[in-house]
């Protein structure tokens, strides 16, 4: 039997075990003093519905900090929490898997009925790109751009009120001064990439993550490999990286704050060309602490990253 079988046969034994002990309650109403249960996919949902509902909502984070939510294995607090949760938000765009992906068979398994499950990026149009099999594909990273961190906001707000629509006002104002933070955000973007050279505005990564961003404020992208897989930093992939180079000079490399470093260090020496001295974010926050712990630090960090390293 396959690792993978191995693991799912035990998750679908351990949410059977749980459910059965722990009998769902999705609730559609709350007492006067009873938070809103929130159970969210990954850090930056997590951050911005805390952030929106304060101290009206409890937040369950489901993917933690280091891992990817891509194919994430839920742990039994996490299915313990789904089967009281009042809703569920998470990303979309595939980045939990899609339809059949792990966090859809997390809510089927707990009977989190549908109006009860939200996604966060509804309305942002989608850009898609092709792997290195040619097949086309989604980029989920839309949260990288703070335009789109507004369509966001605005649809977790939306969420709240419709499972809490007693703290409506709350959510409002809430979300409000949180969306006009995200827009003074936006405005600092353009501002600053208006400022850097119109020969340097290339940003080259490991990862083909930033598409929403860079298309947004006007940067070429450049990549090694366009989705993270385990044959990152192929032979064609470093070729084809360095010639990008040799073609739009981009004044520095970025690497993500989570990925292997070595393909970027091999496409540096190629090349002559340095990596900077701090990392870019992708794909979460950074770690309580650290660089980027919030949404809105996640943004204003990489916005610097991106002109510090790219203006000279």
């Amino acid at each position: 039997m396959s690792y993978f079988l191995k693991a799912n046969v035990i998750f679908g034994m351990l949410l059977f075990a749980i459910i059965l002990s722990s009998c769902g309650n999705h609730q559609s109403s709350k007492s006067e003093n009873e938070k809103l249960r929130v159970l969210s996919s990954f850090s930056i949902i997590s951050d911005m519905v805390q952030t929106i509902g304060k101290d009206k909502v409890e937040v369950h984070n489901l993917v933690p900090v280091g891992m990817k939510p891509h194919e994430h294995q839920p742990k039994p607090d996490d299915v313990k929490f789904a089967t009281h949760a009042d809703i569920i938000i998470y990303n979309g765009l595939n980045l939990e898997g899609g339809e059949h992906g792990w966090l859809m068979k997390l809510a089927h398994s707990v009977k989190m009925p549908k109006d009860r499950i939200f996604v966060a990026a509804q309305g942002v149009k989608p850009i898609y790109f092709n792997d290195d099999k040619g097949v086309k594909e989604v980029n989920p990273h839309a949260f990288i751009s703070p335009i789109v961190g507004i369509k966001m906001a605005e649809n977790i707000r939306n969420a709240l009120i419709t499972a809490d629509k007693k703290n409506k006002t709350y959510y409002e104002v809430s979300a409000k001064e949180y969306i006009d933070r995200l827009r003074a955000i936006d405005a600092e973007y353009r501002n600053k990439i208006a400022e850097i050279p119109k020969q340097n505005r290339v940003l080259f990564a490991s990862e083909l993550a930033f598409q929403y961003m860079t298309r947004e404020y006007g940067l070429e992208e450049g990549f090694i490999w366009a989705i993270d897989t385990d044959k990152n930093g192929t032979p064609d992939q470093i070729k084809s990286a360095i010639s990008f180079i040799k073609t739009y000079h981009p004044p520095t490399l970025f690497v993500e704050s989570n990925v292997d470093r070595r393909p970027m260090e091999t496409v540096s020496r190629e090349t002559g060309v340095p990596i900077y001295k701090h990392p870019i974010l992708s794909d979460e926050l950074g770690r309580i602490g650290q660089n980027g712990d919030t949404y809105i630090k996640f943004l204003t960090y990489n916005l610097e990253v991106i002109y510090e390293g790219l203006k000279d």
